[in-house]
């Protein structure tokens, strides 16, 4: 009996081994994304925590279980945006969606990371028990793209981060639009009155970097954002719009559609000045310079994840 039970136990391993080489060549690993390497921060979880992440079995097989709606009580929000030529980020996009293009003749496109502190972030069918769940600080790192199939228009998460592990490994295996990373610490927090303090640290894992102390200020009249936006409104009214995300699986030769409802609107937002250092972003952008604005709270609800056809 002994020998049966090993027997098929190194067949189930033997199985789940050529699984995982096959899917790897399915999906192999990307600089950006949901299959860029996943590194932990270190600690005694590390090494197994990053064989599950990066496990292309582990997340097939939770393709098969929907994500349910998803509500949090934001509050905290930094936006941090650049404008730059169009051609510095058309290698983000992934194959299947268009960069979305502004100013003069589409020539720039804008890479946004916002960072905040969720509020009991869980599924919406928990009601008052979501009081329970933890509030951890993210940060989305993002660009604004279209489906020139559908003509569908959102963004696209070149890479997300938490600092949380088990919101971290979930969204990771669960969240197909979400290429979550775990950061070793994170803050964003008033300083006073008219102070906001933003830290991102990674430790030694893959989430991305920064570190800003930013002053409320009056809305600018002019700024970094001029050679892409006629006014400071036009360029608020731009970046707060976030009601989709799209991401593409080109081995299920479909765009998944992830549908957010936020109760934003530029009225809400708060003009930020001062420096922002981050090696993440400047990889990303090379020297652009930063402007940034401030959300006090925000309701968000993750609603559905739909897919459509991918076209070609």
């Amino acid at each position: 009996m002994d020998l049966r039970v090993t027997a098929a136990a190194a067949g189930v391993l033997g199985l789940a081994a050529v699984t995982e080489l096959v899917l790897r060549r399915r999906r192999p690993r990307t600089a950006h994304g949901r299959y860029a390497n996943w590194i932990h921060p270190g600690g005694l979880l590390a090494r197994p925590a990053q064989a599950l992440a990066n496990s292309r079995a582990a997340r097939a097989m939770c393709e098969l279980f929907p994500v349910p709606a998803m509500l949090s009580d934001v509050t905290d929000v930094v936006y941090v945006n650049y404008a730059v030529p169009a051609g510095r980020l058309q290698p983000l996009v992934p194959a299947g969606l268009g960069l979305q293009r502004v100013g003069p003749g589409g020539e720039w496109a804008v890479l946004t990371f916002l960072t905040y502190r969720h509020g009991h972030l869980g599924p919406a069918l928990l009601g008052p028990l979501r009081r329970l769940l933890h509030s951890p600080v993210q940060t989305n790192w993002r660009i604004y793209v279209h489906d020139p199939h559908t003509g569908h228009a959102g963004v696209h998460f070149i890479t997300t981060a938490i600092n949380h592990f088990a919101y971290a490994l979930g969204a990771r295996l669960l969240c197909e639009a979400m290429p979550m990373h775990l950061l070793h610490h994170a803050a964003v927090e008033t300083v006073g009155d008219a102070t906001v303090q933003l830290r991102l640290d990674p430790g030694h894992g893959s989430a991305p970097d920064a570190h800003a102390l930013l002053t409320l200020t009056r809305r600018p009249s002019a700024g970094p954002w001029n050679p892409a936006f006629a006014t400071y409104e036009d360029m608020l009214k731009y970046v707060v719009h976030q009601d989709r995300a799209l991401s593409v699986q080109p081995w299920h030769r479909w765009i998944t559609r992830q549908e957010i409802q936020l109760d934003l609107t530029p009225e809400g937002c708060e003009s930020l000045a001062g420096p922002v250092r981050s090696e993440s972003a400047q990889t990303l952008i090379g020297d652009a310079e930063p402007f940034s604005f401030y959300v006090r709270r925000v309701a968000f609800r993750f609603d559905s994840e739909q897919h459509d056809n991918l076209a070609g």
